[in-house]
């Protein structure tokens, strides 16, 4: 059992040197060697930040009114997302850069301040896409995908989350509308307890897709589920199954920047629990992007 999880974790690997090695025969017709060159795209700099403060709280507190009588928050939201992107007629690697961080600062009437994280982490990853076919305004074909997740700062007495991660499938990318669309096999190794290394082993289908409403206004929509079915010890924390959902709408400003509203959904149950946790989000994003050639 040990050597078929490790088999799995390790098996992005081997399909990152078969596709290396594939003929160009497997490219649509008319496509070659030449390359098309190096891209640096900063597909997203955004920022999502609400605050509420509330003066003499404690005066007004049999107030009917609500707006004088609750508590003071803030919650501000940061997030990075770079790719270095080098594409061929018949592939496209891409090496991207991932990190959010968000907190809540919450001022009571009556206790003590309270900051609680909603978001912290990091994901440095390479993916690497044949495109063997073609379908639907998209390119079809196999790949494969490396990635390191960690966060900046433990959660609470939890360690820092420190995971390797491999995967493997097929993707449609780079479409009108599907801009990411795949199936894959999962396998992860797990040294965020040090005491208590774990390989596991999950499915994972994503969607990435936008839509323009109209000139200069733009639906999208990010999302995937991962199911885990094998693990090579028991760990409470460990997930079973996660789900992450947001949907965006944004609206084009000048050259690259854009705000608009969103709503973000991730759903997870741990082996530890008998119910699954969820947070949902709903506010206003503003970003920036944009791609340079080198």
């Amino acid at each position: 059992m040990m050597k078929m999880k490790l088999s799995i974790l390790f098996l992005p690997l081997l399909s990152v040197a078969t596709m290396a090695n594939a003929s160009d025969k497997l490219a649509p017709e008319g496509a070659g060697s030449e390359a098309y060159g190096w891209t640096a795209n900063l597909k997203k700099a955004a920022i999502q930040l609400t605050s509420t403060e509330v003066s003499n709280a404690e005066e007004y507190r049999d107030s009917p009114n609500s707006q004088l009588s609750g508590d003071s928050e803030t919650v501000v939201k940061g997030v990075f997302d770079f790719a270095l992107t080098q594409e061929k007629e018949n592939y496209k690697w891409e090496n991207s850069l991932f990190m959010e961080y968000g907190k809540t600062k919450l001022k009571p009437v009556d206790g003590p301040n309270v900051e609680n994280e909603t978001a912290d982490k990091i994901l440095l990853a390479t993916d690497y896409a044949r495109k063997v076919w073609q379908y639907w305004g998209a390119y079809v074909g196999p790949f494969a995908n490396l990635a390191y997740q960690t966060e900046f700062e433990p959660n609470d007495d939890a360690p820092r989350t420190k995971i390797f991660r491999g995967m493997t499938g097929l993707k449609m990318f780079d479409g009108k509308y599907i801009k990411n669309l795949y199936g894959a096999i999962v396998g992860e190794y797990d040294f965020t307890y040090s005491h208590d290394k774990t390989t596991k082993a999950a499915y994972e289908i994503g969607l990435e897709a936008e839509y323009p409403l109209r000139e200069g206004v733009t639906f999208n929509v990010d999302s995937y589920f991962r199911d885990y079915f094998a693990y090579s010890a028991y760990n409470p924390t460990d997930f079973e199954y996660e789900l992450s959902a947001k949907a965006n709408m944004m609206v084009d400003i000048y050259e690259g920047l854009q705000i608009g509203p969103f709503i973000q959904y991730f759903r997870a149950e741990d082996r530890g629990s008998k119910k699954y946790g969820a947070s949902t989000i709903i506010g206003i994003e503003g970003s920036y992007g944009g791609s340079w050639g080198l």
